[in-house]
């Protein structure tokens, strides 16, 4: 059970990790990238020795037990020494004497690391009371052990540090940086780095309760790697979102505006893109397929406007607004109406007179704002509403009309 959870957690972890590490190929130059894909790595590489059976066959290869919690600690060392860089490196000002200070500082926090942990390590190497497999329960099995105590006190102190600065700063750089991604990540990443130190109090409270005669082995083996888990995961969804969620929202944009870029560049191919660029797989250049849509449709409305009745934008609005349409929708209606409208006329040959001089309705929208306004042009396409409006302007006698 334990090894099919933590190995599918190790998976998704390691995908992530290359995922940014050929970002950070692409661009070099990006040294918090760097550090993120440094980071993630070290927290897949946790999540593959927490698996047992990995544990067991590591200690078995090298002939040395408990081993492998040497390397899974050291990646955690390493996820803390990656939080300790970007602390420095975001708080050491963007100017040049700023920059030198923080690579400065970088250099004696990185080598105070590796002193701690080099002192850590030969710990629990002439520590190490006997040669029994403890996977589970290392932390409650050695309390006992000068050696082993002093390795593990100096791996939650450098943990704990790194989430304490990290789960601290990532709130404040969110607020500078906006509403985004990148801010919904870092929130992630902080609520994940807050859980973590809550799994070292566990172990630091579990240390002193097993000192005192009164062992808590729920809380060291039970809730601590719970909740180190749990936090693990939240990192990692943190590390994720920056990249994730712009393009979880490009595929929702175009899941909602295909149907009617189809429709529209069905009746108007000229306005569409020659060489485009086919993904490989059906996530492949989201944000490019859904700039691309949303320009299209577009150039299909700038097309068609003379096509168009100069009053179908307000009696889509009048009709829309005695059906009882909300005012976000109305926009929406009556584009939908002019677009329906100036395609129909289009396909049969009809020039009205005077025509309109725009079926867009709304302009100087964020594109985030006009993504979902064009989405929802897209579902009221085919409305009741729509269908209204359209049945009156076939209806209508007297038009002016001259053929194309």
């Amino acid at each position: 059970m334990f090894d099919v959870v933590y190995f599918c957690f190790a998976a998704v972890a390691w995908t992530l990790a290359g995922y940014k590490f050929r970002a950070w190929l692409r661009d070099r130059a990006n040294a918090d990238l760097g550090l993120t894909s440094m980071m993630t790595a070290g927290v897949a590489t946790v999540f593959l020795f927490s698996a047992p059976s990995l544990y067991r066959a590591f200690d078995r290869l090298t002939g040395v037990a408990n081993l492998a919690m040497v390397f899974l600690y050291s990646s955690v060392v390493v996820f803390a020494a990656g939080a300790l860089v970007l602390l420095l490196r975001w708080t050491g000002g963007e100017d040049e004497a700023g920059r030198r200070r923080a690579r400065s500082r970088t250099r004696a926090v990185l080598t105070l690391v590796a002193v701690a942990w080099a002192v850590a390590v030969t710990g629990f190497a002439v520590g190490r009371p006997d040669a029994v497999e403890h996977p589970r329960d290392f932390s409650t099995a050695y309390t006992d052990a000068p050696g082993v105590m002093v390795f593990l006190m100096l791996y939650l102190a450098i943990f704990g540090a790194s989430l304490a600065g990290l789960g601290t700063l990532c709130p404040r750089y969110a607020t500078k940086v906006g509403p985004s991604w990148l801010a919904r990540g870092l929130r992630v990443l902080a609520a994940g780095c807050w859980l973590g130190l809550l799994y070292c109090a566990c172990k630091l409270v579990g240390f002193v309760l097993s000192w005192a005669g009164r062992p808590a082995l729920w809380l060291s083996n039970g809730v601590a790697p719970l909740s180190a888990s749990v936090a693990a995961i939240l990192v990692l969804t943190g590390f994720a979102l920056p990249a994730a969620g712009p393009r979880a929202s490009a595929w929702r944009r175009l899941r909602r505006l295909s149907p009617l870029w189809r429709e529209a560049t069905a009746q108007a191919p000229e306005v569409t893109m020659e060489g485009s660029r086919p993904g490989r797989w059906p996530f492949a250049d989201l944000e490019w397929r859904a700039n691309r849509q949303m320009a299209e449709i577009r150039d299909v409305q700038r097309g068609i406007r003379r096509y168009v009745e100069s009053d179908a934008v307000e009696v889509a609005r009048e009709r829309a607004r005695e059906a009882g349409v909300g005012p976000a929708q109305l926009a929406a209606v009556a584009e939908a109406v002019a677009l329906r409208r100036g395609l129909d006329n289009r396909q049969a040959g009809r020039l009205p007179e005077p025509y309109a001089e725009s079926v867009v309705v709304t302009t100087d929208m964020a594109p985030a704002a006009e993504y979902e306004h064009l989405a929802l042009v897209a579902d009221m396409y085919r409305s009741s509403v729509a269908e209204t409006v359209l049945a009156e302007f076939r209806q209508r006698g007297g038009v002016k009309e001259r053929r194309a």
